[in-house]
């Protein structure tokens, strides 16, 4: 299943996602921080869902309520 996401609080604007089966496959952030995003999407790459969730979500960014991999977890949540 692919989904995109627009992300809300962020330097990032969207984040486009495929998942099967319930593991990511694939992540790509439009916009933000490139290289720590790259990583990001490397990371969480092959991981199952809940995981991915249960690591990022409430990370904030600064002194915002939220962040580009927090956004991640709202967006895998709102896929389910």
């Amino acid at each position: 299943m692919k989904y995109q996401y627009a992300t809300t609080g962020t330097c990032s604007r969207l984040i486009d996602i495929e998942v099967e089966n319930g593991v990511v496959k694939d992540v790509h952030f439009t916009g933000g921080c490139h290289g720590n995003l790259q990583g990001i999407a490397a990371l969480v790459r092959g991981m199952k869902v809940e995981e991915v969730i249960s690591r990022l979500e409430n990370i904030r960014c600064k002194d915002k309520p939220t962040s580009c991999p927090h956004q991640l977890s709202l967006a895998l949540k709102e896929m389910a």
